[in-house]
């Protein structure tokens, strides 16, 4: 059935507003990174306002990048904006000091420059640091339109590494001396937070539907990442990392269980012991000591119910595995490859760096000929938006003119309301620092988000602490934002039309892998010798929602745009399905595994399994190729009445209709549609 207009819009608003909610809301370690932030932020307008140190945008932006998560982190990516701003500097000395006098010679040189930089990004694992250099080059070339006179270059040049050195010294003291956010501390509230929602679902506080494959695939994967900064930070903890591995595992999998449980039974004694025993455990976090509690494991009695809760039982039991292996002595970890695999074969990368040359060059030709210096932005802009993909892209383009428009209205409001009324630094701080603390809110969310805080800053910052003194120049902000405008609109058309990087097709075929994969778990783990496997299936999902972000905003001119709307719509509907499915897979495998159907009825959901596998299987190889695609809806109906008349019982029979529930909701698209889109 065809949509008005009018509905698309109210559906397009509608989910705007739900994304904005999800990705403001506060999440645990937030405030802490926002109080980091604004404190930076702060120090850094004290001391380049008191000792006039210039470029204090470009202060506060270096803030803002290298205030990250944690500890780790922030080192991390400090150290490397710090290399390459000093490599950045130096690389501009030496072209400015051959090339000053020959404006053809030092075009040629700073554009080989950039375009070595736009090919380092994309083939190395420490791309910041060339994006870095290619930013200060490109940048610099306007100090040489701004003046004749050498040595004015030269002090403005070096003035550029002392705004990003001293900024990149100070964050780094604020992040380490006040509020440190350890990524030791944080994996450790990670996990007791995970422990206590698994608590809380066994009292019967929460029911365990309530939690949300998608809440459950966030958790899984932050354990992950929090642990290998925990290494990174902390060589005891690396020297013990296969047992926090397999303590982290461990409770996300119990995590995961939690959401399969049912609602509370009549067996009290059993469903108290697992939680008294959850307790234990999140009680042990904080000392370091072994969970004394578990033990009591062994006296509980599972038999009648779901097999949730001996695979509960089970994985409880292994933290006393865990507590008495012995430590493996620690490891050297293998480095990670400087270069990507195909450094020097993919002509991607080349390609990346032409367009990337081509438009920032055609931002200085447009720059030079009008002899706009307000709209130097327009090259640095280039360079920013550039990413791996069309829709990375366009992602990043509209984070940066969001953001520019909601900075430059800010800095308008404040120029007519505020700056008539304060003469000193308190008076700024005032006016700045709320600004600040809004940009360090959105910039600490997902990267669906975060840029745009930063660029909110960034623009305010431009139009009204460039100066050491109140600025009422509304042709700065005007300036600005037409840089911005014109250099995301000249850097878009250019990665669209000149060898375009689409992801659909991709994401098409990696959506049909996934399928195909869940398809392959039916046939597996149907004892309980048989370990789960869930990392894997909730990373790549994690990945394939991040390329439906990019997907979205890859440009479709090509298709009618309602079809553009509802080929996003169908592979967000995809996703949400295949949590799901992923889901039932895991609970029917706990079932089979310690369930207590046997003989024939356990033989029957192995072959229902089977067939089931097959209809996935079948809708994989179809998302694979051109044509349309669906589920078989009259094998589903086979299925569901060879399940109701075989399977005995009770609660293996509910969960292989749920499977089946699942299966029928994946979206259907006839032949000759767009993509995913469907009529």
């Amino acid at each position: 059935m065809k949509r008005s207009a009018e509905d698309w819009n109210r559906g397009g608003l509608e989910r705007l507003y739900r994304f904005l909610v999800d990705e403001l809301q506060p999440y645990p370690g937030r405030v802490n990174l926002l109080l980091r932030t604004l404190l930076g932020s702060a120090l850094v307008i004290i001391i380049s306002m008191t000792l006039q140190v210039p470029l204090l945008a470009l202060s506060l932006i270096v803030v803002f990048y290298v205030t990250q998560t944690n500890v780790v982190l922030t080192r991390m990516v400090g150290m490397l904006f710090l290399a390459g701003a000093t490599l950045a500097i130096g690389l501009t000395i030496l072209l400015l000091k051959f090339t000053y006098g020959y404006p053809l010679l030092r075009i040629l040189g700073a554009s080989v420059l950039f375009f070595c930089s736009a090919y380092l990004i994309r083939v190395t694992r420490i791309g910041v640091v060339f994006f870095v250099v290619g930013i200060v080059v490109i940048y610099a070339q306007t100090f040489v339109d701004l003046t004749d006179q050498a040595e004015a270059v030269l002090r403005l040049v070096l003035w550029v590494w002392v705004a990003v050195s001293y900024a990149i010294a100070l964050t780094l003291l604020v992040n380490t001396l006040l509020l440190p956010a350890e990524p030791v501390r944080q994996l450790k509230n990670h996990l007791r937070s995970q422990l206590m929602t698994v608590a809380r679902c066994l009292g019967g506080e929460q029911s365990g539907a309530a939690l949300g494959a998608a809440a459950i695939q966030r958790s899984v994967l932050a354990s992950q990442q929090l642990l290998r900064f925990a290494c990174m930070r902390d060589a005891d903890f690396r020297s013990q990392q296969a047992a926090h591995l397999a303590r982290i595992s461990s409770i996300s999998r119990l995590l995961t269980l939690a959401a399969q449980l049912p609602p509370p039974t009549a067996n009290a004694r059993a469903t108290e012991l697992l939680r008294q025993a959850v307790l234990d455990l999140e009680a042990s976090l904080d000392t370091g000591q072994g969970p004394e509690g578990l033990s009591a494991l062994d006296q509980i009695d599972t038999t009648g119910l779901p097999g949730v809760y001996e695979e509960m039982r089970l994985e409880l039991l292994s933290f006393l595995n865990v507590e008495k292996a012995e430590i493996p002595q620690e490891t050297k970890p293998k480095d990670a490859p400087m270069w990507v695999p195909d450094a020097f074969e993919n002509p991607v990368y080349t390609q990346f760096a032409v367009k990337t040359l081509l438009a920032a060059s055609l931002c200085y030709l447009f720059y030079m000929g009008t002899d706009w210096q307000g709209i130097h932005t327009i090259m640095l802009t280039c360079l920013i938006v550039a990413q791996p993909s069309l829709g990375a892209t366009g992602m990043r383009a509209t984070l940066r003119v969001g953001g520019a428009l909601v900075g430059s209205a800010l800095a308008l409001a404040m120029v007519i309301l505020v700056v008539p009324h304060i003469d000193g630094i308190v008076g700024l701080l005032f006016m700045s620092l709320p600004v600040i603390a809004l940009g360090s809110w959105i910039a600490a969310g997902s990267e669906r988000i975060s840029y745009a805080g930063v660029q909110i800053v960034f623009t305010f910052a431009l139009a009204l602490l460039e100066q050491f003194e109140p600025s009422t120049n509304l042709t700065e902000i005007r300036d600005r934002i037409i840089g911005v405008l014109l250099g995301v609109g000249i850097s878009l058309l250019i990665h669209a039309f000149l060898w375009p990087e689409a992801e659909g097709e991709t994401l098409r075929q990696r959506l049909a892998t996934l399928v195909g994969r869940l398809a392959d778990s039916l046939k597996t783990r149907r004892t309980a010798d048989e370990a789960p496997r869930d990392l894997r299936v909730w990373s790549e999902l994690a990945d394939c929602q991040a390329m439906v972000a990019r997907v979205a905003l890859e440009p479709g001119w090509q298709v009618a745009e309602s079809h553009q709307e509802v080929l996003v719509f169908r592979m967000q509907e995809l996703l949400v399905r295949l949590r799901t499915i992923a889901m039932a897979i895991d609970a029917l495998q706990v079932e089979l595994a310690h369930g207590q159907s046997q003989g024939e009825a356990w033989l029957a959901s192995i072959e229902l399994c089977d067939e089931t596998a097959a209809v996935l299987g079948d809708y994989a190889q179809q998302l694979k190729g051109q044509q349309g695609f669906a589920v078989a809806s009259g094998d589903l109906e086979r299925l569901r009445e060879y399940a109701t008349a075989r399977l005995a019982d009770a609660v293996l029979n509910a969960r292989f209709l749920d499977l089946l529930a699942s299966v029928e909701n994946l979206p259907a698209s006839e032949a000759g549609s767009v993509g995913l889109s469907g009529e």
